[in-house]
């Protein structure tokens, strides 16, 4: 058993990933950057969610 998402994670990610899914990759390093740069995320902590989040929608979409 994995660690549920919320409705918030789920909806900005998919948010991000349909107006910018071009620039996000499998790596979640680089997807912790893209977020920075284009989404204003009050914590750290949900940056990295939503990164994490992002790579394995990435992951398996390839």
């Amino acid at each position: 058993m994995g660690r549920i998402k919320t409705k918030l994670t789920k909806r900005k990610t998919r948010e991000l990933l349909d107006s910018y899914g071009e620039k996000f990759t499998a790596d979640f390093d680089e997807n912790k950057k893209i977020i920075a740069q284009l989404a204003e995320i009050p914590s750290k902590k949900l940056r990295n969610v939503i990164a994490g989040y992002a790579t394995r929608l990435k992951k398996k979409e390839a």
